[in-house]
């Protein structure tokens, strides 16, 4: 989907949904920030950092790119694993 799409599923006026997030600290020890909050949309500040986003069962880590900016952090932690058929050999 493109980023300007994205944009454009909350109101303008409203801004991006940004969560207080720890980013100072996770900048100055070099460590990835933990959270839940996966409608938080990626801001520019965000490229370069290390994210652990919570995807129901565990935290899934995502390192955030230039392309990632103006989606939110849910999109790449995904939720349901993939189905595969399996058999077995009597």
């Amino acid at each position: 989907m493109l980023p300007s799409l994205q944009i454009l599923s909350r109101s303008v006026w409203k801004g991006p949904h940004i969560v207080p997030l720890p980013i100072a600290k996770a900048i100055q020890n070099k460590s990835s920030i933990r959270t839940k909050a996966r409608n938080c949309t990626i801001i520019p500040q965000f490229v370069g950092l290390k994210f652990e986003v919570h995807n129901g069962k565990d935290y899934v880590e995502v390192e955030v790119t230039d392309d990632m900016v103006g989606s939110k952090l849910g999109e790449f932690a995904p939720t349901r694993k993939r189905f595969m058929y399996k058999y077995s050999k009597n």
